[in-house]
């Protein structure tokens, strides 16, 4: 008996394991091919994934876009899952971590290099010439020392936004007509016609694909991503944990 249960007993667990793989996927299958048949409009689903809620999947698309579904696709779901017991944001979190870019995969070739000082650390940001928050944000910056940034100029605000960018990547000194428009108003000279301005078209779409909805957003050489005009101290804290 002992023998045939040594046998047995493996061999039935392979069998369940097989089962709930089996019933993972058929349910995966079920949410791709009711959501695509009941909402024609709705965005390529990029990812299917168990959340720790009985009976509800995460539906990723558009990168790092998340909607929620029962394992039949009848309904959907937008908005945060919390965690009340942890008191943990788990949307915000999972979307935190699918927006992370990894520093050496940045195409800093299409940024404006700023040093100051050793330039040692390293720190990109996305910033709009409009955007008032970037300016309170390049003022802060004066205080930060001993870094490299690599700004990459991302203008989503409106045409406005596309003249400066393209007039600041063009002339001869981009890192002075940047800082000479953010911190005094002084608006770079009118770009030549012959100027290549594809890198600009290339942030956008860089932007796009990472889901960078906001100005300034900074990015450090961790992959930490932070929104917003964070003060200097923050900057400086973050910079800080990024090198340990």
């Amino acid at each position: 008996m002992k023998t045939l249960a040594r046998h047995l007993l493996p061999a039935a667990f392979a069998s369940l394991a097989i089962l709930a793989a089996f019933g993972a996927h058929a349910g995966e299958a079920e949410i791709r091919k009711n959501l695509k048949e009941r909402i024609p409009q709705f965005p390529a689903i990029e990812e299917i994934t168990k959340t720790p809620m009985p009976g509800l999947y995460e539906v990723r698309v558009n990168g790092a876009q998340i909607y929620y579904t029962d394992e039949q696709g009848n309904y959907l779901l937008e908005g945060n899952m919390i965690d009340v017991n942890a008191r943990r944001n788990l949307t915000e979190e999972r979307v935190a971590k699918l927006s992370e870019v990894a520093f050496d995969k940045l195409p800093v070739k299409d940024a404006i290099k700023i040093v100051r000082g050793n330039g040692k650390r390293k720190l990109a940001v996305f910033e709009d010439p409009n955007c008032g928050y970037c300016k309170r944000f390049e003022k802060d910056m004066k205080s930060v020392d001993n870094v490299t940034v690599y700004l990459f100029l991302y203008p989503v605000l409106g045409p406005d936004s596309t003249v400066k960018s393209r007039d600041i990547w063009c002339s001869k000194d981009k890192g002075k007509a940047w800082s000479d428009w953010m911190e005094s108003g002084t608006r770079p000279a009118t770009a030549p016609g012959s100027c290549d301005v594809t890198a600009l078209q290339r942030n956008v779409e860089f932007g796009r694909r990472y889901n960078i909805t906001g100005t300034p957003t900074l990015i450090y050489s961790n992959g930490t991503r932070i929104p917003g005009a964070v003060p200097a101290e923050q900057v400086e804290k973050q910079l800080a944990a990024s090198a340990s």
